[in-house]
């Protein structure tokens, strides 16, 4: 399946200048060949090349699926970003190839990035999107600092905090979250501070632990995203 993303699909029935060069020099598609385009909210379209051209490629819609590989249940990941941007980026593309619908980035008091580049990790999303088959791009969010994250909490059934603390935690896989929402946080390297989490827990969010491991940030992230994913097939 040659798929491609064009998030204005109904107003525009065109590929963008670096799509519609991957199709037409890359892949040598011409006029009449078949195309799968998405819309990042859903939208699977069966389409058909109308004119290969490969800066502005257009094409008619054929046929269209909605709601294409909607999950039962909703994951909004809430992490503070690693200092190597690059193992951030790689957390988002396996995230988004497992799925996930939402990415928040926190400064907290041991951060060790304080700024980040959305476009850049939004066309990393995009490309995983692509790759793995998915019509749904995660809202990907700018980063906000720890206050103003508690100021306004996302919304979902089930909020938690994995942190390193001692205490009584529950095991992520065993939060009854099938068909459900759910808000993971995910502090730094240096882990949340005492202070951030009783403030965490004050807000009702529930500890919890991804296992025996300790494990680095972004990785901490992707199992949490798939521990979701597989007590949702």
């Amino acid at each position: 399946m040659n798929l491609f993303y064009q998030p204005e699909i109904q107003k525009l029935q065109q590929l963008s200048e670096e799509e519609s060069r991957h199709a037409i020099k890359v892949l040598r598609l011409k006029e009449r060949d078949e195309i799968h385009v998405i819309d990042g909210i859903g939208g699977l379209y069966r389409c058909e090349i109308s004119k290969a051209n490969d800066k502005k490629c257009e094409f008619r819609i054929l046929e269209t699926k909605l709601a294409f590989g909607k999950q039962p249940y909703r994951f909004h990941l809430v992490i503070a970003p690693t200092k190597n941007l690059d193992r951030i980026e790689w957390m988002v593309e396996k995230c988004v190839e497992i799925g996930i619908d939402e990415i928040s980035f926190i400064q907290t008091r041991y951060s060790e990035r304080k700024e980040i580049k959305i476009p850049r990790i939004e066309k990393v999303a995009i490309g995983a999107m692509k790759q793995s088959l998915k019509a749904y791009l995660p809202k990907i969010n700018e980063i906000q600092t720890w206050k103003t994250f508690l100021t306004k909490l996302p919304e979902a059934d089930f909020h938690v905090i994995a942190h390193l603390e001692e205490g009584e935690r529950t095991l992520l896989k065993d939060i009854p979250m099938q068909k459900q929402s759910i808000c993971v946080l995910i502090g730094p390297e240096g882990d949340f501070s005492p202070e951030e989490i009783e403030q965490a827990l004050s807000k009702g969010f529930r500890p919890v632990s991804l296992g025996e491991s300790r494990l680095r940030t972004e990785t901490a992230g992707l199992v949490a995203c798939h521990t979701a994913n597989l007590l949702n097939q």
